[in-house]
């Protein structure tokens, strides 16, 4: 029995999420729950140094950059790698990537004698989904969930079903000095992701684009990046008042948390965005192609419904892919199945 006085020691998880932007926002919810249900755990997120933003506020919760261009490049970066992280004194690694680089340093961790755990990417029932023959159509748990599992493994279940969210950071000066104060109803719209399987259609979008923007009370934020995105996303917000384009560098990614905070809805592709929003709370609309959320990658705490699908009835062989980089031959028009106006009266319904 420990001495009185005596304060319980904290125990310290390293998690691992290197990549992509999406991904590592969706690790998000499930470190918050942890450090919310478990108020003896500290954690370090090992991850690039852009994502940073993504997990300031939370309490008890380190950022660790991984330099893999330069200090931590190659092998013996990696060797490196571990041995920075080696002196920083864990009890156990959460292995949330499950790639050959995380690998690496979680046996080498668990040959030091401590607890590891990893997500299982369930790679032989995602080929199953993505199956052009003998598809088996249906739906994966959540990576969030599988997330959750490897905190379990670790000795620390996490409870996902009734999330507490941050509230909202105020919208500083240098944000409303683009923006504007918040009016009304903020819709935000992005209509960009890695893969063009993943993508609405540019007249389709322009269409959704168009009917929300005459909406009365309603205000546009569309987000995307570099100079041919903000170039569509500049021909798209021609003509409206109301429509405000969050992209070009004109913010932070700390600045875009803040603004998508606010928002009333978010509509997304199957991309970031989606999971940047829904880790903060905010309704989500997710529009979907190649890929399905049967694979997984729903937003977090985000209700089916919300989740708008090309037809399988016309595109039968969908999801044809996890990330949305292979179509098949044929398919390339299957998001033409979703209907401007559903997406719109969806995005309504959501705002009231």
């Amino acid at each position: 029995m420990p001495p009185k006085g005596h304060k319980k020691a904290h125990k310290h998880i390293l998690v691992l999420r290197l990549s992509a932007m999406g991904d590592v926002a969706m690790t998000v919810p499930v470190i918050r729950a942890l450090v919310q249900q478990h108020t003896h755990i500290r954690v370090t997120v090992v991850s690039r140094q852009q994502y940073r933003s993504f997990f300031e506020g939370l309490p008890r919760v380190n950022f660790f950059e991984a330099d893999l261009k330069k200090r931590h490049k190659g092998f013996f970066g990696l060797l490196r790698l571990y041995k920075d992280l080696k002196a920083l004194h864990v009890t156990a690694v959460a292995d949330l990537h499950n790639v050959t680089r995380t690998k690496l340093i979680t046996r080498l961790f668990a040959f030091r004698g401590k607890k590891v755990g990893t997500t299982d990417k369930m790679r032989p029932e995602r080929a199953k989904l993505t199956a052009l023959k003998n598809k088996v159509f249906e739906p994966m748990p959540a990576v969030i969930e599988r997330h959750a599992q490897v905190f379990l493994q670790l000795g620390y279940p996490v409870n996902l079903s009734n999330p507490v969210f941050p509230v909202a950071q105020p919208l500083t000066d240098d944000i409303t000095g683009h923006t504007g104060p918040k009016t009304g109803k903020w819709i935000g719209i992005a209509p960009f992701a890695q893969h063009r399987g993943k993508v609405y259609p540019k007249e389709l979008i322009n269409e959704v684009i168009d009917s929300l923007a005459a909406h009365a009370g309603t205000t546009l934020l569309l987000f995307g990046g570099g100079k041919e995105e903000t170039r569509l996303l500049d021909k798209y917000a021609a003509g409206h008042p109301n429509i405000i384009v969050v992209a070009g560098g004109a913010f932070t990614l700390k600045q875009e948390l803040i603004i998508i905070s606010h928002l009333d809805v978010m509509l997304s592709m199957d991309s970031a965005n989606a999971h940047m929003a829904a880790m903060q709370g905010t309704k989500v609309v997710t529009l979907w192609g190649a890929t399905h959320p049967y694979a997984g990658f729903s937003p977090f705490n985000q209700p089916d419904s919300n989740a708008l699908t090309a037809s399988r009835e016309q595109y039968p062989l969908l999801p044809t892919s996890i990330y949305g980089n292979k179509i098949v031959e044929g398919y390339e028009g299957a998001m033409h199945t979703i209907a401007p106006q559903a997406v719109v009266q969806k995005v309504i319904e959501l705002i009231g």
